[in-house]
């Protein structure tokens, strides 16, 4: 590589990782307890199944919907979800089919008894503090998008950094921390040390950030080309003013997907729905495919069948890369190496920005340095 080569990549990657450095840390910082997220929730959580006979018959999802619309009058159900462990569901109203998240309301509901064991519209929480920074900075979408633009100018500055560290490889054992020289250096050696050591995970997690801020365009997207052929017969039809049987919808959806099982169902009129249609959205039963989701939508006037389609290739990299994120596909040793590494990656950061300031401060001491030397600083001593 020419002088002049490095230079431009010296500048790329000082230029995005300025830019980019400060946000960097926040999602870092507030992404550490996102990993436990379970974990926390557990401790912190104030319900419990009271105890009841294990022979204890279920109720139907409709009783559960129609505690929570008790619960809340005049609203309407959005979302049902299941939880994995217990025979709880979480049931999501709200005034209208898209109303604003402030005005939706989730009831988790024991499906022994239909009594509603929490209301968990906690958005005052401290996980909740945590999740809207990391996901928006509480700026909706154009925070999203931000955010997502700031991922890739740290991936841009991870690849720029290691094509600046390259040449100096040679020169050095790999993991050589120079201590006995100045301060600076010290801390540049373990800056591109731990660079390279966490040069993938970054790589990765940032590149999924990147996809997952992508949802909401992705969904329209999905929407209006997709999910517009499965429902052509239906356009114009409005929204029903009685639905059918939640039961009997995912019976259906299960009997048209046999050893699937169900995840969520979208009601007809939100963003993951039909107007016409409950989507039954089902997953996969073995761990190699439950993160794989597939809509069946059933006509939510009649409870007919009406298609089931395979999600896009760009749905599915969205759904892959939320857990491959946050590291919560491999229990807890995995979210121990996630947080770990999260860890490194601030200190990546607090290091780079360390290592700005302290060469801006003896920039005056150098200014009859090589070119070369400039660009890089004194890694090549």
């Amino acid at each position: 590589m020419t002088n002049r080569t490095i230079r431009v990549w010296t500048l790329i990657h000082k230029w995005t990782s300025l830019i980019c450095t400060v946000f960097m840390l926040l999602l870092c910082l507030t992404g550490l307890p996102l990993i436990f997220h379970d974990e926390i929730e557990a401790l912190t959580a104030e319900h419990t199944l009271p105890p009841m006979p294990a022979e204890t018959p279920l109720k139907s999802l409709d009783e559960a919907v129609a505690t929570a619309l008790a619960t809340y009058p005049g609203e309407r159900p959005l979302f049902l979800s299941f939880d994995e462990d217990r025979p709880v569901v979480n049931v999501t109203t709200g005034p209208g089919a898209r109303p604003p998240v402030s005005q939706m309301h989730i009831s988790a509901i024991d499906l022994r008894s239909t009594r509603i064991l929490a209301d968990l519209n906690d958005d005052k929480g401290f996980m909740h503090v945590m999740l809207r920074l990391h996901v928006d900075m509480f700026a909706g979408l154009p925070g999203e998008l931000f955010l997502g633009f700031m991922g890739f100018l740290l991936f841009v500055a991870t690849v720029s950094g290691v094509v600046v560290y390259a040449p100096f490889m040679r020169k050095l054992s790999f993991g050589t921390v120079r201590a006995g020289r100045s301060r600076r250096l010290k801390w540049l050696d373990l800056h591109n040390m731990l660079g390279i050591v966490t040069l993938m995970w970054v790589a990765v997690v940032g590149l999924t950030g990147v996809i997952n801020t992508l949802s909401v365009p992705l969904v329209a997207y999905w929407r209006s080309n997709e999910l517009a052929a499965m429902i052509a017969p239906y356009a114009g039809k409005p929204v029903p003013e009685r639905f059918a049987s939640v039961d009997a919808a995912v019976r259906t959806a299960m009997a048209a997907a046999p050893g699937m099982r169900p995840q969520f169902i979208a009601f007809p009129g939100v963003r993951f729905s039909s107007n016409h249609h409950y989507a039954v959205w089902l997953k996969g039963a073995t761990p190699a495919t439950n993160r794989i989701l597939t809509p069946a939508l059933i006509d939510a006037e009649t409870g007919a069948f009406t298609d089931m389609r395979s999600m896009p290739w760009y749905m599915l990299a969205l759904r892959l890369s939320q857990p491959l994120h946050f590291g919560d596909y491999g229990g807890l040793p995995m979210k121990i190496l996630w947080a770990v590494l999260d860890v490194l990656t601030i200190v990546i950061l607090g290091s780079g920005l360390y290592l700005w300031v302290a060469r801006r401060r003896t920039a005056p001491d150098h200014a009859a340095a090589p070119a070369l030397r400039s660009a890089v600083g004194e890694a090549a001593e």
